[in-house]
């Protein structure tokens, strides 16, 4: 199958709630309509690290390994990438 490079919008759990964040990373391409996820490389536009932050604010820190391991082998459908390329 095809390997693309993709970025979509998803949550993150912080102290302070659940805050949205941009995952960009590579995915195959398993069909016309949908791909599956191999990595994350890229959180909110900084590599993916242990202590993360949206503000540099402490109740704002999460695992960024953490989230962008549970990302690995998701299916998501291409309509909700905000990017796709070869």
């Amino acid at each position: 199958m095809t390997v693309v490079n993709i970025e979509y919008k998803g949550s993150v759990s912080t102290p302070a709630g659940w805050r949205s964040v941009y995952y960009k990373g590579t995915a195959e391409k398993i069909s016309e309509k949908r791909v599956k996820i191999i990595e994350i490389n890229e959180i909110d536009d900084e590599p993916v690290n242990r202590n993360m932050s949206r503000t540099g604010a402490k109740r704002q820190q999460y695992n960024g390994v953490y989230f962008a391991d549970a990302e690995k082998g998701k299916v998501k459908n291409i309509s909700s990438l905000y990017k796709i390329s070869e």
